[in-house]
């Protein structure tokens, strides 16, 4: 017997219910992440939702490019698009505020009709990285920080994007990072961003002017990385939608615009004891351990080859330029912006390590995951990292692949990461990684025309 509508809504987090505040649920929208990070799902009726104990989707939307093309693959019976199944994940339940109807929406766990996770669904990749950590009696805690643009509406893909119109009624200019008059000027965007992540119950570190011209960073309080990655999801479109209702646009592209700096996702990372705790990073008397060292080495050993996961895509790689504010290698260094791994200044109960290498147009998941991944087959194997930086680290010899396919190649390359992260996972990825790089190539730029139609 279905529950009643106020059974239902006592399932459901406390911040949902203190948003509701005794209306009526009007609307559900069943949400997965696909490949790319995409919010996939169903729109329902709140009655029909109640009444129902899962849901189905086809395989298929797994199998999507970030154009929306499918893959063929080697995979038996793939076009006859079985389903999964979708399971509601009632913890991971939050408000649609900007929605003119009163809508929750519900990360669902995804599973194949015996009841077994699917391997290749980005939320299931995590966990299953996550389990690896719960067997050795570990706990990764992680925080991200999120960065991206607000632009003008750009409707012609042919067009260069701009920085938008701040309420002075000039565009933004670059170069102004921590600045607060240049976060006023599209102060009304981000008051609706604190009004959404209120009403969803996220609650937000801090928010900064960063060095491109209307770009922004939003840091989230640190915690537990599933729920971490089901909050960088949730935000990315609470901040689409609060850049539309102001006429402009938010984008988490690697490199939207030329000359200004790129967007990433620093994931900075620790490990406690599942038990006690306590910082795994740290010992009794506040020095780094093996696990730290471990930690880092693993990241510098592996994070090569999974950069095709933190750095997903054509654009991302424009991100990865000399004294772009972004690093070419996996060096590390105390409190160094330079490193691709900074240990940033802590007491030893707060001792972490920074990837500094993640875009802003990555999966969270599939991010933390491969980062993790790296830092646990480091810690497994007792790794030791070379030694750190002092000084600037951009002028140390390239560590990151110039461009995706050279990733897919590394990725295609590491056993124990290929182990970690699932077989059927890394050969769905691939597939879809090199069809879309053969997509790309297909393309004339402008450049091209530019240079070479009457030149060669």
């Amino acid at each position: 017997m279905p529950p009643t509508p106020a059974e239902f809504v006592d399932r459901l987090p406390d911040t949902f219910r203190e948003w509701l505040a005794g209306r009526r649920i009007e609307e559900v929208e069943c949400v997965i992440a696909d490949i790319a990070g995409i919010s996939r799902g169903k729109a329902m009726p709140f009655a029909k939702f109640m009444r129902e104990d899962r849901m189905f989707l086809p395989t298929s939307v797994f199998h999507q490019t970030i154009a929306g093309d499918y893959v063929d693959m080697d995979i038996a019976n793939q076009w006859t698009e079985s389903d999964m199944v979708l399971k509601p994940d009632y913890e991971a339940a939050t408000a649609s505020p900007w929605a003119d109807d009163v809508t929750l929406q519900v990360i669902h766990n995804v599973e194949d009709l015996s009841g077994r996770p699917i391997e290749v669904a980005p939320r299931n990749v995590l966990k299953r990285v996550m389990a690896l950590y719960e067997a050795e009696g570990w706990q990764p805690v992680v925080a991200p920080e999120m960065e991206f643009y607000l632009i003008k509406p750009n409707l012609n893909a042919n067009e260069p994007i701009e920085p938008p119109v701040g309420r002075t009624g000039r565009q933004m200019v670059s170069r102004q990072a921590y600045s607060m008059s240049a976060v006023d000027e599209y102060g009304k965007v981000i008051d609706d961003i604190y009004d959404f992540a209120e009403a969803q119950g996220f609650e937000i570190d801090t928010i900064i002017q960063e060095g491109g011209a209307g770009q922004v960073e939003i840091n989230l309080l640190h915690g537990d990385p599933i729920k971490l990655a089901d909050q960088v999801f949730f935000f990315k479109r609470t901040i689409r939608e609060a850049a539309l209702r102001n006429n402009c646009f938010a984008t988490f592209m690697a490199k939207p615009m030329q000359d200004e700096p790129g967007s990433a996702m620093h994931i900075h990372q620790s490990v406690v004891d599942a038990a006690t705790g306590r910082n795994i990073f740290s010992d009794e008397r506040g020095a780094p351990t093996d696990a730290f060292y471990g930690f880092l080495a693993g990241q510098q050993t592996h994070l090569p080859t999974v950069v095709c996961m933190l750095a997903p895509y054509v654009n991302s790689y424009r991100r990865f330029v000399p004294g772009g504010a972004a690093p070419i290698n996996l060096e590390w260094g105390p409190d160094n912006r330079t490193t691709g791994l900074r240990v940033p200044i802590a007491e030893p109960h707060a001792r972490r390590i920074e990837n500094r290498v993640v875009g802003m147009d990555c999966n969270p998941y599939l991010a933390l995951a491969a980062s993790l991944a790296s830092g646990y087959l480091g810690m497994k194997a007792s790794l030791r990292p070379r030694e750190a930086v002092a000084g600037e680290a951009y002028h140390r010899p390239r560590a990151l692949p110039r461009d995706l396919l050279a990733a897919i190649d590394l990725f295609e390359g590491d056993p124990e990461i290929t182990d970690v992260l699932g077989v059927e996972f890394c050969n769905l990825y691939k597939a879809i990684k090199r069809d879309e790089v053969e997509t790309f190539l297909r393309v004339i730029s402008p450049w091209e025309r530019a240079h070479l139609l009457l030149n060669v």
